[in-house]
């Protein structure tokens, strides 16, 4: 598949006011990233940077997003790639499809947030256990 054409990226701290037709917006302060629908409908599309979101790659000349920005909640539900600061169409999603996209997202961060939270848990479990582990070879 050929990429349609070339977008230019920006590094900036906020996201301007007026975005640029082909210009992706980068915040790492703010772990977001902004452009206008490559649809060319003009909508300001947001992905925010997370483990549960879009992860940013770049190699030192363009940007990569992943995974691929379905405009689902868009008058133009388009839906495309951005890799090495290029547009990939992908194939457009049923309403069926949208749907069940939704709901492992949904599953994929409870499952996420579920983990991390038991990481932690265990976590503060093992540091009480060598906190009184101590206090008993203190006092022996």
């Amino acid at each position: 598949m050929k990429p349609e054409r070339l977008l230019k990226h920006e590094f900036v701290e906020f996201i301007p006011d007026q975005l640029e037709d082909d210009t992706i917006y980068i915040s790492i302060p703010y772990a977001t990233v902004t452009h206008k629908c490559c649809c060319g409908c003009g909508t300001e599309v947001v992905t925010p940077l997370s483990p549960t979101d879009w992860t940013l790659t770049f190699d030192g000349e363009s940007v990569s997003l992943d995974p691929s920005i379905g405009n689902w909640s868009f008058d133009c539900k388009s839906h495309y790639w951005i890799w090495r600061d290029r547009i990939y169409w992908a194939e457009r999603w049923s309403e069926k499809r949208i749907k069940h996209g939704r709901l492992y997202e949904r599953a994929a961060k409870e499952m996420y947030f579920h983990d991390l939270h038991s990481a932690k848990k265990r976590d503060e479990e093992k540091r009480a256990r060598r906190f009184w582990r101590r206090i008993r070879e203190w006092r022996w």
